[in-house]
């Protein structure tokens, strides 16, 4: 078994070695070129930040390459990477080498740690799939928590666009001034009111730039407002008030949750009351009785 680690160990860093050879032979020369003709120290923090960003790209590129994929994997994966915030063309490259790179990762932890000498087979295959789905849960997470943020942000987000509508602006123009003062409070809904503005400005209609946004976020509440903006502009309501009703439903909608969080919670205690909570008082109110019982019967047998 022992042999067999090594040769797994020595194998692995071979391999290691090898890519390094091969995928750093440019940034190598770099290097070297750069401490023979130094240049001017202009923005070197940021160049730095840069090659390292670059390099960690390449490698992960070429992780990238051993998984098999298909243009309808990578398009879903790009949505759920959309939907998670991260737009970037690297994005699908760094998420699908990442899924390579874990697993090895945790094999590799598994061997300096020992804990593959228990049980080799069951331990390095658990490594290797708990590798594979840590980037999906990571990013079902991710997913997860903007979602949150943006379904929380988006009643402040109209109350500020019916404010700029009443106060003279169209829609278009209230949805990017409300982009550009609630960047910082809700950074979340406020960048993907920009990507409308930007669609729109870039020729798409209105209410397909408004669709879009529904289809990347996937959240109730906006494909709800998405709906009411296309029929208030169907049917040439008011968009102040229909937006003041939307906002106030989102309001109510989110209170009820709440209060339905909080009336949760008398059913989730019970699980701790009865495995934590009640044995501690059955041991304190109980023990001194069951002692003096207990030294009672030994005083009767003494007798």
């Amino acid at each position: 078994m022992g042999i067999a680690a090594v040769s797994f160990l020595a194998i692995f860093l071979l391999i290691a070695s090898g890519g390094l050879i091969l995928f750093y032979r440019e940034a190598m020369i770099q290097r070297i070129s750069a401490v023979i003709t130094p240049r001017e120290k202009q923005g070197n923090f940021r160049e730095t930040m840069d090659q390292t960003g670059a390099t960690l790209g390449v490698v992960l590129q070429q992780f990238e390459r051993v998984l098999p994929k298909s243009q309808t994997e990578i398009s879903v994966v790009r949505q759920r990477l959309i939907r998670a915030g991260y737009r970037s063309d690297s994005a699908v490259t760094l998420f699908r080498g990442a899924k390579v790179v874990v697993p090895l990762v945790l094999c590799a932890l598994a061997f300096t740690t020992g804990a593959g000498s228990y049980s080799p087979f069951f331990v390095y295959l658990m490594a290797l799939g708990l590798g594979y789905l840590l980037p999906d849960f990571w990013l079902g997470n991710r997913i997860t928590a903007r979602q949150s943020r943006i379904r929380r942000g988006l009643p402040d987000v109209l109350d500020l666009l019916v404010i700029c509508i009443e106060a003279g602006l169209s829609l278009d123009q209230a949805v990017s001034r409300t982009a550009e003062e609630l960047s910082l409070a809700q950074p979340a809904v406020c960048d993907e009111l920009s990507i409308v503005v930007l669609e729109q400005r870039a020729g798409a209609p209105r209410a397909d730039a408004w669709k879009h946004f529904a289809e990347r976020t996937n959240v109730d509440s906006v494909r709800n407002l998405v709906s009411v903006l296309v029929q208030s502009e169907k049917f040439g309501t008011s968009i102040a008030k229909t937006l003041r009703v939307h906002s106030d439903t989102l309001r109510t909608q989110r209170r009820q949750k709440v209060e339905e969080q909080a009336a949760k919670t008398t059913v989730k205690l019970v699980f701790p009351l009865v495995f934590f909570i009640f044995p501690s008082l059955f041991l304190v109110t109980l023990g001194p009785a069951a002692i003096t019982v207990m030294e009672s019967f030994d005083k009767y047998l003494a007798h």
